[in-house]
């Protein structure tokens, strides 16, 4: 691992035919520093192999999402105008293959049905499981780069040799999971919209990487050290292990970047994270920083051919920062404004109102993260779904109503229309529990502070080629899903969409909760043609009074206790009009158990599963 500046460049696998050198007679020394015993050869087959699998794993998601997005246009186009006589045709399978990988692989959890579901040791977050589908992928991938770092020439008469080729493969394995690592990491991740996959499943890989590149250079290290220990005890002289870190820049930031990893493999686990979690993402983020760096300074001061993978890391990480804070600067400040903060504290939770600088064109499911620069010391940010958008212009001529299609299309974003979006925040700890403490304490419970969104993110998937969509929620998951019911309703009322009936199963512990929507849902439920295809299912787990819950309407249904997924699934399965689907954003027990419902039913008809998490 010294520096090579000054020594010459010695491969084992590159000595010309008539070299007098003997890689048998050798010195151990000489295989302490430098490329001496690296395999190039073989690393570089390494990177085409680890490359060319990524590109094909994504490859056939593009093709299986190109199959499932005709099949959906299809059966949007087809199901327009349609009742659900004619949808009949589609909410049947048309073969086996695909609703038995679903039932299998795609939608299935790990072992049994434990997916989102955290393990609790205490009040310690332990973490969740990996789907089977994203288990097979990375322990593929976690195998494959084992695979490659021991495929060393284990033939070789000197041993070093073999610890030289060590060092040399897992170094490069490091450096080059770097990239990946980092852009999985991303919010603006290009793969995000390309391969239709979530930021938080990119997030589980980007975890599962980051814990493989410390392992690597953990391992490259003790290559070094067992060489260079050997090399010491050759000529009989004490350990200078050491001392060949004294004015050694090429040693010194490369040992920077290990100490940086292997904190980071620590200080990155669920506990420690949900613990603290904003301390954790900025000193995670500055750890980080220190390992690129150092892994750039020791690649470049070694002139080790693979640093190339390094800087290009680096680059990217810098242009997805500034990408985001050029997003942030341009939707939210101004010359002379910018976007303004309304608190309001709410049973257990805020409703956080943005007035945005400049218009944004919302999609349902889509998600935000909200900064609040002068509630904490740091620049941290969380994700919130959108619970309801307006854009109201600005004009004096349009305030109002429309009355005609061409009115109405100057209702839609442009810059001169306002648009307002909101959050419901519960309440945790860290910001949120600051944020409601400030705005109960004031008089009107309802406060104003200068603050910023990120976004929109998600949304990626579309429900109008659906005739019967179920929505669940658990708690403040409610806010992802307002934006699905209302886009449907009106989807329906023009009769854009295949809907014909829409299912909304709430679950909460009491009926404090519903005051967070009740506005919205007011709206929601005066929208035209709502009583044609909309039912309100909620469930109030720990009600106060037995006559509290009461159902008002044959729409609205309310029920004590808990909620049971199974049993609404299948009735509304065995009452469906044309494909179904179901969607859950929750707690992750609540999801396991509609996950779990829905695998039941895959086989027998055409049912999606879509699941809205954050995993932290």
């Amino acid at each position: 691992m010294e520096s090579m500046a000054s020594k010459p460049v010695l491969h084992m696998h590159g000595l010309p035919p008539a070299s007098n050198y003997s890689i048998c007679s050798m010195a151990p020394g000489n295989f302490t520093h430098g490329l001496m015993g690296v395999n190039l050869q073989m690393d570089n087959v390494t990177t085409y192999t680890l490359w060319s699998t990524i590109v094909a794993v994504c490859l056939i998601i593009i093709i299986a999402r190109l199959v499932q997005g005709g099949v959906s246009l299809l059966r949007h186009i087809f199901n327009l105008n349609s009742d659900h006589v004619q949808q009949a045709y589609w909410a049947r399978n048309g073969s086996n293959a695909w609703p038995w990988l679903k039932k299998r692989l795609v939608y299935a959890p790990l072992i049994r049905k434990r997916h989102n579901r955290n393990f609790q040791m205490g009040r310690l977050n332990m973490g969740t499981l990996p789907s089977r589908f994203h288990s097979i992928l990375l322990t593929l991938y976690i195998v494959s780069n084992i695979v490659y770092c021991c495929s060393l020439n284990y033939k070789s008469c000197n041993r070093v040799a073999v610890l030289a080729e060590l060092r040399g493969r897992t170094g490069h394995l490091a450096f080059i999971n770097m990239m990946p690592l980092m852009v999985f990491g991303g919010r603006n991740n290009l793969l995000i919209p390309l391969l239709r996959v979530s930021f938080d499943t990119f997030n589980i890989f980007h975890r599962w990487i980051g814990r493989l590149v410390a392992t690597e250079a953990i391992a490259h290290t003790i290559a070094w050290m067992a060489a260079k220990d050997i090399a010491d005890r050759h000529v009989k002289q004490q350990s200078t292990m050491m001392l060949a870190f004294d004015n050694n820049p090429f040693l010194t930031w490369g040992l920077a970047s290990l100490i940086a990893m292997m904190i980071i493999l620590v200080q990155a686990s669920s506990a420690i994270r949900h613990l603290a979690y904003e301390t954790f993402l900025h000193l995670h983020q500055v750890l980080a920083f220190v390992a690129f760096l150092g892994a750039a300074i020791h690649g470049h001061t070694g002139k080790l051919p693979m640093t190339n993978y390094v800087y290009v890391t680096i680059g990217l990480w810098f242009l997805e920062r500034a990408v985001r804070w050029a997003m942030i600067a341009y939707r939210n400040f101004g010359l002379r404004s910018s976007t303004r903060v309304t608190i309001e504290a709410l049973p257990e939770a805020c409703r956080v109102t943005y007035q945005l600088k400049r218009p944004w064109q919302m999609r349902p499911g889509c998600h935000v993260y909200a900064h609040f620069p002068t509630l904490t010391w740091s620049l941290s940010s969380h994700p919130f779904s959108i619970a309801w958008y307006d854009t109201q212009p600005t004009t004096i001529e349009a305030e109002k109503l429309p009355t005609t299609t061409v009115d109405l299309a100057n209702t839609l974003p442009n810059r001169n229309s306002t648009t307002t979006i909101t959050l419901i925040m519960s309440r945790k700890s860290g910001m949120t529990a600051k944020l409601h403490a400030r705005a109960l304490a004031a008089p009107s419970n309802t406060i104003t502070m200068p603050g910023y969104v990120e976004g929109p993110y998600g949304g990626l998937e579309s429900l109008h080629s659906y005739g019967t969509v179920l929505l669940f929620a658990g708690g403040v998951g409610i806010t992802h899903q307002l934006s699905h019911v209302r886009d449907l309703l009106a989807s329906y009322d023009a009769a854009t969409s295949a809907i014909q009936k829409i299912v909304l199963i709430w679950s909460v512990r009491t009926q404090d909760a519903f005051d967070w929507v009740h506005a919205w849902m007011s709206q929601i439920l005066q929208m035209r043609h709502r009583r044609e295809v909309l039912k309100v299912l909620l469930f109030v787990t720990k009600p106060r009074h037995a006559g509290d819950v009461i159902s008002r309407s044959t729409q609205v249904k309310m029920f004590g206790g808990r909620c049971k997924p199974r049993r609404i699934v299948e009735e509304e399965f065995e009452k469906r009009k044309g494909a179904m689907a179901v969607t859950v954003c929750g707690p992750g027990a609540f999801a396991d158990e509609v996950r779990g419902a829905v695998r039941e039913r895959v086989e027998e008809g055409v049912v999606d599963f879509q699941e809205e998490s954050f995993s932290w």
